[in-house]
């Protein structure tokens, strides 16, 4: 039987989870990496062997993978019910020696593991044969192709294989630093391997010589010098990394070893690289001809796809790098697929479980009106857009569209040509803003449209009082108020539309599932429409939104100046930034200063900010009217200081990077961001957009003190481009989906072999094949993929 202390370590993280969870009122809190759902339902499929009631095993998993969507009552109800599972009996059904479905199969019955090495598996998640085989290398050596030492050349960048003959670390006498040796050798010669360190005390030393064991099988890779002490070759600071421990096995076989390309694998301690790779070779020899492929034979021939059992031997053990692309590009088809599906089966289960209202424009209609009045003309990028909202809108399916447009682009316009379809046709419309800064801006916009229209807003912010609120609830509710603007205040108790019929959230990446379901709740399915002013790169956007419909603004109003962006290095290009900011000044204009956040703490960050906003204020700008803005203040501070320089009380604005997206102050011309390298470019073309919002001439200027040719070449982007969404395509491949979101985004799948950036092509077609396959009702009865784990009905139920 498997032995139970990974199963119940698992079982106690998700129960404190689901604590936490309780505690946070069932908001799905987010974690350090994910939120509450996406942890539940990775551990859930983990645990399901073990939940205690069996019957209701396939229904709890279904289940989880609804939590984010439910209301209040429901997720008390499945949490309930969940904790009862987790408290029966551990089940050990699965695990036995002759199980019925062989891949479940315990890891530890494979030859060449055993118990020993099956227990540190279990910790690392591997538990079944099944997982085993889908324990992908991370890379590949090509022994047919490694340096030997003796050929190795002086200045040259390279990779050797070899064995740690002797391993030296002392303290300089005048005890200023330490120094670590590690000679290495193969069958042709030795290399020296040596590290600097600063001040090191003898413990410190013992634990980096314990990182080298003797005889133990490295690879080291760096450039190589001539060591004139030691009067041979070596490598300074090379990066190593050890393979096996002691010496080999005489019992493996030295052809998986050597000779051929050769799998490297993910190690914890007490994992032995050839041990671990003999193991699976015999979990392929043993197991591999009783795997069946899931994938339909129609859709591995249209997408030229090796079948699983193939493409799990070459992922493993690969005959040429030719190979191993083709069985890579089959299992990440497989990954991005089961993604897909899921995406592809939510957005169905939306569209076809709610109908939608059927709004439709009339000639001389609110609409047809309010375009009229407008000073300007729509761009095309817009006209193609309202198209698409329209036919949404007048369709029998509710409309789930984003709107993504770049800084300036014009979306606030299409959320009202939005709100109008609706109150034409007898609804109320609402537009929720995530701080009330911008709440305001949009309410102030939609009130100087509205009134000649007849129409009247409201707006709904927490800071309003009782009498104010209360007036504003009954006007909503006898329909008094045609459109609602605000913030969170919205989805509060007792704010109760007569009959809500478009939602517009702007910013939505500001909000959780929950917060848009609870205003969506407040109305009869009504049509949505969310708005992001940060430019996703398609492929992003297919798979963080692929259960929506997506628009695109990529085309900027006519008669927009462009914003000139300049790169200035070192503190005599510092001056000569200062100096254009007293030009602005001088002539009317406002500047922001933004600076970087220094740490992962608001703490750190304001501090800094807080100390050159006094040298700012006190020395370099001692006459102007300097305010300070950083995340440790309070809302209301905020507020004030963000008011005071929308209403020109203040001359420059210095802030870390909680200056809010999409607030509109058109005097401000300059935006200075000190220290750019710490920022990506998609965040740094946001800073940009907060300059430019009016007709005179705006500049951001970057200021950086980094030499490094890469850092400067991609601050330059920014300066040859003010297109937002090919800033962010470099930008995700310059810091890949992870760093490009941030930390605090969530949604990004757990992918083991897939890239977003490098497998674009195969997202496409698994996006493809997906949606195709839902069309059909195919999917009801296709099974899922679970990296790692088996696959499992996947029922739209």
């Amino acid at each position: 039987m498997i032995p139970l202390e990974a199963v119940e370590l698992k079982q106690q993280d998700l129960k404190q989870a689901i604590a936490i969870e309780k505690q946070h009122r069932y908001t799905d809190v987010q974690g350090k990496k994910q939120r509450f759902s996406q942890f539940l339902v990775k551990e859930l499929e983990a645990l399901s062997p073990f939940l205690g009631n069996l019957d209701s095993k396939e229904g709890l998993l279904n289940a989880s993978r609804q939590y984010a969507f439910m209301d209040l009552a429901g997720r008390m109800r499945f949490l309930d019910k969940l904790v009862e599972a987790l408290s029966q009996p551990n089940q050990k059904l699965p695990y036995t020696r002759h199980p019925q479905d062989p891949m479940e199969t315990d890891v530890q019955y494979v030859k060449g593991v055993g118990p020993r090495i099956g227990d540190i598996l279990h910790k690392v998640g591997v538990l079944t044969v099944w997982n085993l085989l889908h324990y992908f290398p991370r890379k590949y050596l090509d022994y047919n192709q490694r340096l030997k030492i003796v050929s190795l050349t002086i200045g040259q960048e390279a990779t050797v294989i070899g064995r740690i003959r002797q391993v030296n670390a002392h303290i300089t006498k005048n005890k200023q630093m330490a120094i670590i040796t590690v000679k290495i050798a193969d069958e042709t010669g030795e290399l020296l391997a040596n590290w600097i360190l600063g001040k090191a005390n003898r413990r410190m030393l013992e634990a980096y010589k314990a990182r080298y064991t003797i005889g133990a099988e490295v690879m080291a890779s760096g450039r190589v010098k001539w060591d004139e002490y030691k009067r041979r070759l070596a490598m300074d600071r090379p990066e190593v990394e050890i393979l096996s421990y002691g010496a080999d096995d005489p019992d493996m076989p030295q052809s998986l070893h050597s000779g051929r390309i050769v799998p490297v694998y993910p190690l914890v301690e007490g994992l032995n690289l050839k041990a671990l790779r003999r193991a699976i070779r015999h979990a392929l020899d043993e197991y591999l001809s009783g795997v069946a492929d899931p994938l339909p034979l129609d859709i591995r021939k249209q997408y030229r796809l090796l079948d699983l059992q193939t493409a799990l031997e070459q992922i493993h053990f690969p005959q040429t790098f030719s190979h191993y692309e083709s069985a890579r590009n089959r299992l990440v088809f497989d990954e991005l697929f089961a993604m897909q599906l899921k995406l592809a089966m939510i957005r169905n289960e939306y569209k076809s479980h709610a109908s939608g209202l059927s709004l439709k424009t009339e000639p001389e209609g609110l609409v047809e009106r309010f375009l009229t009045q407008l000073p300007f003309r729509l761009t095309n990028a817009q006209q193609r857009v309202f198209q698409e909202i329209a036919r949404d809108m007048g369709s029998s399916e509710p409309m789930y569209r984003l709107l993504q447009g770049d800084v300036g682009s014009g979306k606030t316009i299409l959320a009202l040509l939005t709100l109008l379809t609706a109150i034409e046709n007898g609804y109320q419309g609402v537009l929720m803003a995530p701080t009330e800064i911008l709440a305001e801006q949009h309410y102030r916009n939609c009130v100087s449209w509205l009134t000649p229209l007849g129409l009247k807003a409201g707006l709904f912010i927490g800071r309003s009082g009782a009498k104010e609120r209360r007036e504003l609830r009954q006007g909503l509710l006898n329909g008094q108020i045609h459109l609602a603007v605000g913030t969170h205040a919205l989805i509060q108790d007792g704010v109760e539309f007569n009959r809500l019929g478009a939602i517009v959230v702007d910013e939505q990446h500001r909000f959780g599932v929950r917060q848009r379901i609870q205003l969506k709740d407040k109305g009869e399915n009504p049509e949505m429409l969310t708005m992001t002013a940060t430019p996703i790169p398609r492929t992003l956007a297919m798979t963080l939104h692929g259960d929506l419909d997506v628009s695109i603004l990529d085309e900027l109003p006519p008669g927009r100046t462009p914003i000139k962006t300049f790169l200035f290095q070192g503190k005599a290009r510092q001056e000569e930034a200062f100096g254009l900011i007293r030009q602005e000044i001088f002539k009317g204009r406002q500047a922001y200063i933004v600076f970087p956040l220094i740490e992962e703490s608001d703490k750190f960050s304001a501090k800094a900010a807080t100390v050159e906003y006094e040298r700012l204020a006190n020395e370099v700008f001692p006459h102007l009217r300097v305010g300070l803005l950083h995340g440790k203040m309070a809302s209301s501070e905020k507020d004030s200081v963000m008011k005071a320089f929308i209403h020109h009380q203040l001359d420059i604005l210095v802030s870390t990077t909680v200056i809010e997206v999409g607030v509109d102050v058109p005097n401000a011309t300059v935006m200075l961001v000190e220290s750019a390298d710490r920022f990506g470019l998609a965040q740094l073309h946001q800073l940009r957009g907060r300059v430019g919002r009016g007709s005179q001439q705006s500049y951001c200027l970057l200021l950086s003190d980094s030499r490094t040719p890469e850092t400067l070449a991609r601050l330059r982007i920014l300066e040859e481009s003010t297109d937002g969404f090919l800033i962010a395509e470099k930008d995700l491949e310059l810091r890949g989906p992870g760093e490009f979101l941030g930390t605090r985004q969530s949604g990004l799948p757990d992918l083991i072999l897939a890239d977003l950036i490098q497998d674009r092509s195969i997202l496409e077609m698994a996006r493809e094949a997906a949606i195709v396959l839902v069309e059909k009702g195919l999917h009801t009865e296709f099974l899922q993929y679970n990296p790692g784990n088996s696959f499992s009905v996947f029922s739209s139920g």
